[in-house]
């Protein structure tokens, strides 16, 4: 790499941040600043530049920054790493990809009084992706009975559900984003609305009479931050705050009080 560095302002500037997160980032010791000029800036070289490239891209990915840097200090070999990260990227530009144009065609067939293609209005909601893992951790019986229910739905049914899912989602953001307390009335009624969303989900154990629906919920909400799958659900515009753990915060105080 080469000898040139940028100072605060300019790496803040370039990567769409603040000098106070970057500085917040050095005092916690996940981006050191490369030297600190006479006049006490900090300054940053490439090493760096591709560190912070690194922590923006977990971070969008809704780890928090304990989580970063622990996968920093696993995965050393920047260029390695940033593989599997691009791998990681295409592989989800290639499911908006192909949300964005199965929305397109509904919208097209809706404005020209079009018959709707049932079979491409889903493409990209692809449910069946995480067989293994629901199976591994619930049993086989637990997907079984969800992907029997999945099967089972209307088209217009499929669409109501997913339209579900994305305000959920869209409302969680903006209330992460709003600096609501998890505790605050307003987040718990999302809160609520995602609990009756789960429990309306067969095979889960928040849909099983008698299931510990208290110990599913808690433990989804602790899934969504280490999972960074599931937490980009959550992953707030700005990157100030941590969706995840705001979910996850807000579903806690939920379900100790209620379920």
């Amino acid at each position: 790499m080469g000898t040139r560095d940028w100072s605060i302002q300019e790496i803040a500037r370039l990567a769409g941040t603040t000098s106070r997160t970057l500085r917040h980032y050095d005092d916690i010791g996940l981006l050191p600043p490369s030297r600190i000029a006479y006049n006490g800036y900090r300054h940053y070289d490439e090493q760096a530049l591709v560190r912070l490239q690194r922590i923006l891209l977990l971070r969008e990915l809704g780890l928090g920054l304990p989580q970063i840097a622990e996968v920093l200090h696993r995965e050393r070999a920047e260029a390695t790493a940033l593989k599997t990260h691009l791998a990681l990227l295409r592989e989800e530009q290639a499911r908006l990809a192909r949300q964005i144009a199965s929305v397109e065609s509904t919208i097209g067939a809706l404005e020209g009084g079009e018959e709707l293609m049932a079979e491409n209005m889903f493409d990209g909601f692809d449910h069946t992706q995480y067989k293994e893992e629901v199976e591994e951790r619930w049993g086989k019986k637990a997907y079984a009975d969800s992907n029997r229910w999945w099967q089972g739905m209307t088209d217009a049914e499929r669409a109501d559900w997913q339209r579900r899912v994305s305000d959920l989602g869209r409302d969680w953001i903006a209330a992460a984003e709003s600096g609501v307390d998890p505790a605050s009335d307003e987040a718990q009624a999302i809160a609520r609305r995602h609990v009756e969303w789960l429990t309306g989900i067969p095979g889960t154990p928040a849909a099983v009479p008698g299931g510990d629906v208290k110990g599913y919920v808690i433990g989804l909400g602790e899934m969504y931050v280490a999972d960074p799958r599931f937490g980009a659900n959550y992953a707030t515009s700005a990157g100030s705050t941590n969706g995840a753990e705001f979910v996850r915060d807000a579903l806690r105080v939920y379900a100790e009080a209620n379920l």
